[in-house]
């Protein structure tokens, strides 16, 4: 902490303190250095002083603290208002505006008080020449925090009748207030086009777009826009996590986590703010918290979780339902202080409204992790989120009594089962349950035979026992074919388990026998061809059990067993539900014999016939598994349009019945697919239902972690930085090398740090880079270890780390070296160049390393062996001496002597002749690199008083163009040399050529520039 000496000293440790992050710790030192400003006895250091106190009290929790600097300020002004320069004068008047907003923000000052500061701003305002644009904009204030909205209104519109002077607030808070008074008069739509410049970045302060992306959530709910709140959601959050003074805007996102059944990310976004449940130096966005705890713990309640515990103040545990009573007790007492001070109800009867809100949404994945809450009683009642046809028997059973009748159950779970819908087990264990409980009912043999076949489907590779006893039951009522087929079904259980051999040898009597029996007459299709499905599922399974190719002998019989019980049914299914299915999954067998035999033509042929046959039967969600193998297939031939078919028949086939795992894998292959053919929007949706359906299954931190790398990567490529930075640092969280693989770490680190970057995060994003180069440093190929080194150098430099940069960027130089990479090394020379060209007599390492870098090229094209190589150097080489006029231009130190200046000059003229010379060797393709050197030069030399060669430079460019609009229109390729591209901020990769819009744009630009340079030569001519 620097010593305070003097005035100068003061202000930079201010402005070292104004740095520092919200909060206690800069609010002290604030109160520490008005101390220290009192003792140089200036009075306009203490007025700084006093003002930079009222700044971080205002961006704090401790807002109630700004009454007592500004009281003393004020005196200061009516006692000596010579003593305020300026800048002073117009803070204090500014400032003024935060006293009426604090005020009113504080349940102890009287409304009387507040209306007479009003007046006391408004005379202010007048005698020092200011619109009323921020006065009645006050009064808005006040009126709509009464609830006075007759009042609010006029002064609505006197506020937006006003002129906008320098007592305005800036563009964009200005458009949050009018905004948030649509909204809140219930006019949505109008709240989001006021907010839109604001939201598309044209406007922006230090609290915006924070508090616009938090107020725009749950209008955008209401207008039925989930995406677009969900996005606003994970972009906002992100900007008001690290800012103490956001409780309100924080509280809009746990709110809108309420309203979204995102229950879990709103108990932990309580967690990460313990402290905004008891600082009470802001009352109002204390009550706006509290709310929305009460809100929160509601919902909870609602799921059965009254119990649990959840983050609450400090110092105790709490359960959900002890929070919500503490939270409501507190907040109502906060809003019953503000309706005494006020003389209404209105801000109980709003925070009692927001308490009691429902849900906008039953469910909007948010794409990061958060398990959703589940209650004990909905987990173990399977029905409450069952389909209509799992309720279907319980309802149809329902006699005048409301109890279940036993006849209506069994006919019902009959229908089922002969018609192979899902819940049929669950039916028939309904029929056996009520039977057994209800006095007087006595089922038939056949009854009990398949309610035990279906206990039976039901115990999976358990089942054998219950088949065998449902195969009793079936030859007792008279039904040989069927207990046969049972017997078939019990040894196909058994191969389930794995004992394949044991299981042939089971089914080879059932089968025999089936055979003479149909022959006789004595059993029908049906019950045959159970008995053939069984044996050919049990030879299947040695097929799937084979490591590696599998024998010829055990293909060719699994495939004579398919082909004897399709003889048996195709042409006689009929409207027999249940033959059709054995037809379909005959012919899916055969797919899966085409695959392991070498044919996936074959198969992808015989899995899309076997699909549409259970569709066609009406029953899709047995298509779903072929579908998902069609898929599969046609990604290995590379068809992808059949692939992505498959899957979206598969996600719409499956429907309800398709299981949370199931779906979460099949929206992830479609974004994939969807992904590779540059899709990147849609491809993001899949990859949020993905991660949002291996959440419920429970699959978060595995399947659900690599669901979020992918979405985070699609979007990246939207340049959806703030969303994508969110997801990936949830993702981050769960990602294992063991698991996922250290190139998943890897890729999603660097995307982080792209993000970052691209956020203005440097430091951070220099941390991940850095932690993405240690992982590949590991790696036999090193080329992704040398690229994140040179990144992190660029996010260092970009931090103001330049020592730590130039480390980074020199181990950069030495791996591209060992790669053989010439044009990695030379950038990250030019980018140590430029960054020894900041410090202090660092012009000559700067020169240094600049020259070297001209070697690097100079050798490289000795060693080139194809064309195409040179002409990179040759483009490389053109760009290092562009740099090199650049950074000796700039060397030039304005207190110099003349002949130091214009030595330097002349030395950065000869580097910008050199890359004149060498972009002119490229042609057309270096068109715009070749003008902008020349233009450079043209600049040095009017310096350098040569008006003559100045505009020489400037015709040479005019003329560049004109030719060759003549040739070819501007057909140039990539840029190689506008200013501001080069610099310490290099990559080590290589940027593409411009489209035609931006190619035209920047010969509008050379044009503009070099007719400006002829005219300056012209007038330097004529002095």
């Amino acid at each position: 902490m620097s010593e305070i000496t003097d005035f100068d000293s003061l202000r930079r440790a201010m402005a070292e303190n104004g740095e520092q992050p919200e909060g206690p710790a800069r609010n002290a030192r604030a109160e520490q250095l008005l101390l220290e400003a009192e003792k140089l006895k200036i009075p306009l250091a203490v007025i700084e002083a006093l003002g930079h106190q009222l700044k971080v009290y205002n961006y704090s929790s401790e807002k109630a603290k700004m009454f007592v600097p500004f009281a003393r300020l004020l005196r200061m002004w009516d006692e000596r208002p010579e003593d305020f320069d300026a800048d002073e004068t117009h803070s204090l008047h500014w400032v003024f505006k935060w006293m009426s907003a604090g005020m009113l923000d504080q349940p102890h000052v009287p409304l009387a008080s507040v209306e007479k500061w009003l007046g006391e701003m408004e005379h202010r305002y007048r005698l020092a020449g200011h619109s009323e644009r921020a006065v009645r904009s006050a009064e808005f204030s006040v009126a709509a925090h009464v609830g006075d909205v007759e009042r609010a209104e006029r002064a609505f519109a006197a506020w937006l009748a006003a002129d906008r002077d320098t007592m305005a607030d800036c563009h964009a808070c200005e458009l949050h207030g009018q905004g948030w008074w649509e909204a809140e008069r219930g006019r949505d739509a109008e709240a989001l086009r006021v907010w839109a410049p604001v939201l598309e970045g044209e406007y922006s302060c230090a609290h915006e777009p924070h508090t616009v992306l938090a107020s725009s959530l749950v209008p955008l709910l209401r207008l039925g826009r989930p995406e677009e709140a969900r996005a606003h959601h994970l972009r906002g959050f992100r900007l008001v996590r690290p800012m103490e003074s956001m409780r309100g805007a924080y509280a809009d996102h746990v709110e809108f986590c309420a309203l979204t059944g995102n229950e879990a990310r709103g108990l932990e976004l309580l967690a990460e703010r313990p402290a905004y449940f008891t600082d009470e130096g802001h009352p109002r966005s204390r009550l706006e918290f509290l709310s929305v705890v009460v809100l929160l713990m509601g919902r909870l309640a609602e799921l059965g979780l009254g119990g649990e515990r959840v983050p609450g103040p400090a110092g105790r545990e709490w359960t959900a339902g002890e929070l919500a009573d503490h939270a409501r007790a507190q907040a109502l007492a906060l809003a019953a202080r503000f309706d005494e001070r006020n003389g209404t109800r209105h801000v109980s009867e709003r925070a009692r409204a927001r308490m009691a809100q429902r849900p906008l949404v039953e469910r909007l994945p948010l794409g990061v992790r958060a398990a959703r809450p589940v209650s004990a009683a909905a987990a173990s009642t399977p029905s409450a989120q069952a389909p209509p046809s799992a309720q279907a028997p319980a309802a149809a059973a329902a006699g005048e009594s409301g109890g279940p009748e036993p006849a209506a159950l069994l006919a019902e779970a009959r229908r089922l089962s002969d018609t192979l819908q899902p819940h049929a087990v669950e039916a028939w264990a309904r029929v056996a349950e009520v039977a057994e409980g209800s006095e007087g009912v006595e089922l038939r043999t056949r009854d009990r035979a398949e309610i035990a076949d279906h206990e039976a489907v039901g115990l999976g590779p358990e089942g054998a026992e219950r088949f065998e006893r449902a195969a009793e039951l079936y030859a007792r009522a008279g039904d040989p074919g069927e207990a046969l087929a049972a017997r078939a079904r019990a040894a196909y259980v058994r191969a389930l388990a794995g004992e394949v051999d044991e299981a042939l040898a089971a089914v080879a009597d059932p089968y025999d026998r089936v055979l003479a029996l149909y022959a006789d007459g004595g059993t029908q299709v049906p019950q045959a061809a159970g008995v053939l499905m069984a044996r050919a599922r049990i030879l299947m399974r040695r097929v799937h059990e084979a490591e590696g190719p599998v024998e010829d002998a055990v293909l060719t019989a699994a495939e004579a067993a398919v082909r004897e019980l399709l003889a048996l049914v195709e042409g006689r299914a009929g409207d027999d539900v249940r033959l059709a299915a054995r037809v379909a999954e005959g012919h899916a067998m055969l797919a899966e014999l085409a695959v392991r035999s070498g044919d996936p033509e074959e198969g992808v042929e015989l899995f899309a016939r076997a699909a549409g046959e259970f569709v066609a039967a009406g029953l899709p969600w047995f298509a779903v598994e072929y579908e998902a193998r069609l898929a599969g297939l046609a990604h290995q031939l590379d068809d992808m349009v059949e692939a992505e078919r498959a899957l979206r028949a598969a996600l719409e086939h499956g429907g309800p019945f398709l299981e949370a795992v199931g779906r979460a894998q099949l929206h992830l292959q479609l974004a994939e697919v969807v992904g590779g053919r540059g899709e990147a929007a849609e491809a993001a949706e899949h990859a949020l239902e993905a991660a949002h359906w291996a959440d419920e299954a429970g699959m978060g931190p595995t399947f659900g972690a690599w669901a979020r790398h992918q979405l985070g990567g699609y979007l990246v490529l939207q340049g959806r930085w703030a969303e994508a930075a969110e997801v990936l640092e949830s993702a981050l969280a769960d990602l294992r090398a063991e698991t996922h693989g250290d190139g998943a770490v890897v890729q999603t680190q660097w995307w982080l740090g792209d993000c970052l970057s691209e956020l203005g995060d440097h430091r951070d994003a220099a941390e991940r880079r850095l932690q993405a180069a240690e992982i590949a440093r590991h790696w036999p190929e090193q080329h992704d270890h040398a690229t994140l080194a040179h990144l992190a150098a660029e996010s260092l430099g970009q931090a103001g780390l330049h020592a730590e940069a130039d480390r980074a960027y020199a181990r950069a130089g030495a791996l591209w070296r060992d790669l053989g990479n010439v044009h990695g090394l030379v950038r990250s020379l030019r980018a140590r160049a430029w960054l020894a060209s900041r410090a202090e007599d660092g012009t000559d390492t700067a020169r240094d390393l600049m020259a070297a870098a001209l070697e690097e090229c100079a050798d490289a094209f000795d060693a080139a062996r194809d064309d195409e190589a040179r002409r990179r150097l040759v483009a490389e080489l053109g760009d290092t001496h562009r740099q090199f006029g650049d950074l000796l231009a700039r060397s030039a130190a304005e207190d110099a002597d003349d002949d130091s200046i214009r030595t330097a000059l002349d030395e950065a003229l000869s580097q910008m002749a050199e890359a004149v010379a060498v972009f002119v060797a490229l042609g057309d393709s270096a068109l715009h690199a070749r003008t902008g050197a020349e233009l450079a030069a043209g600049w040095l030399e009017s310096d350098l008083g040569r008006p003559a060669e100045a505009a020489a430079r400037a015709r040479a460019v005019l003329r560049s163009y004109a030719d060759a609009q003549t040739r070819a229109g501007t057909g140039a390729d990539a840029d190689h040399g506008r200013p501001g591209e080069h610099g310490p901020g290099e990559r080590g990769g290589h940027g593409g050529g411009q489209g035609e819009q931006g190619e035209d744009e920047t010969a509008r630009a050379r044009r503009a520039e070099a007719e400006q340079l002829l005219q300056v030569a012209e007038e330097q001519k004529d002095r």
